[in-house]
């Protein structure tokens, strides 16, 4: 891990608190999936609605292209063994994963819908206060990119995703929390909902990233600092050293992965593609970067 200077920490050292605060989280929403990480996601909700007294709505939706076949000459007719094998296995992963919840202590529901994945997940995050969801998709095959779909639900919802790390390991709400910032509107918008989150981590750390590009709107840091601690957070200031040379987005990636580890991190709270969706300035590639594989849990916001 490289050097860096501890720059500012208010009120000394992080404060725990001696109760569980009310973070204000009370509806999780939980993409189901069948896919590998399907365990982990569920351990995430689980832990996530205990930590916070709040209820999980588990959402699977099946792509309505998953129904659905083309003739060469475009007609477009119904395959009814795809409709019993999908249904069959919709009913399969919805036994499944209601068994899993009802051995547990928290509050939940169960929806099975078709359509749109991604207009039917912004659908219902509108009134959730994080969506869990996942890098893979759906189906491979009618879901598109993975960076895609999660490109669509960034800049699409106004609702935090949380994105559980790729190495496998459970996400801990009540462990440490890396902000990346970068001083940009959409780093501010990442904090302010995810405050809720922040409020359940034992210690709060704000890493300041170069940029190679500054714009006017930016936020210095120490406006984080005090916006964090007016919110009843403390969190100590890093500046990592400006690396030599050309600044690209696999270097601040690699640079936010190394921080969060080095500190123990339980998951990294950002700003989603701050620039572009189609530009490659810095943190709009950081954003690609992270979304295709990271270790440590992600909580992002455009």
């Amino acid at each position: 891990m490289s050097q860096r200077q501890l720059v500012m920490e208010h009120e000394g050292q992080p404060v725990k608190a001696q109760t569980p605060p009310d973070s204000g989280i009370k509806t999780i929403l939980l993409h189901v999936l069948d896919d590998e990480f399907h365990d982990q996601r569920i351990e995430t909700a689980l832990t996530l609605a205990r930590a916070a007294s709040a209820h999980v709505s588990c959402l699977h939706v099946t792509p309505i292209e998953a129904y659905v076949a083309y003739e060469n000459f475009g007609g477009v007719f119904v395959m009814q063994d795809v409709m019993r094998k999908l249904d069959e296995r919709n009913a399969d992963l919805e036994l499944r994963v209601t068994k899993r919840f009802k051995r547990e202590d928290v509050s939940w529901d169960y929806e099975n819908v078709t359509g749109n994945v991604a207009s039917i997940l912004l659908s219902r995050a509108s009134l959730s206060d994080i969506l869990i969801s996942s890098r893979q998709p759906v189906r491979r095959d009618f879901a598109g990119p993975t960076v895609g779909f999660l490109g669509d639900l960034l800049h699409r919802s106004r609702t935090p995703l949380l994105i559980p790390g790729s190495d496998g390991n459970a996400f801990d709400p009540t462990g440490l929390a890396l902000i990346a910032w970068s001083g940009s509107v959409e780093g501010a918008n990442a904090v302010r909902a995810s405050v809720g989150l922040l409020k359940l981590a034992s210690n709060v750390r704000v890493l300041q990233v170069p940029e190679t590009k500054q714009g006017p709107k930016d936020f210095p840091a120490t406006k984080l600092l005090e916006y964090l601690s007016r919110q009843g957070i403390h969190a100590e200031l890093m500046v990592e050293p400006s690396p030599t040379g050309d600044v690209g987005h696999d270097v601040i990636a690699g640079m936010i992965v190394a921080e969060a580890k080095g500190a123990g991190a339980a998951y990294v709270v950002m700003g989603g593609y701050s620039h572009t969706r189609v530009g490659e300035y810095v943190f709009g590639g950081v954003t690609r970067t992270l979304l295709k594989d990271c270790p440590i849990s992600l909580v992002i916001a455009h």
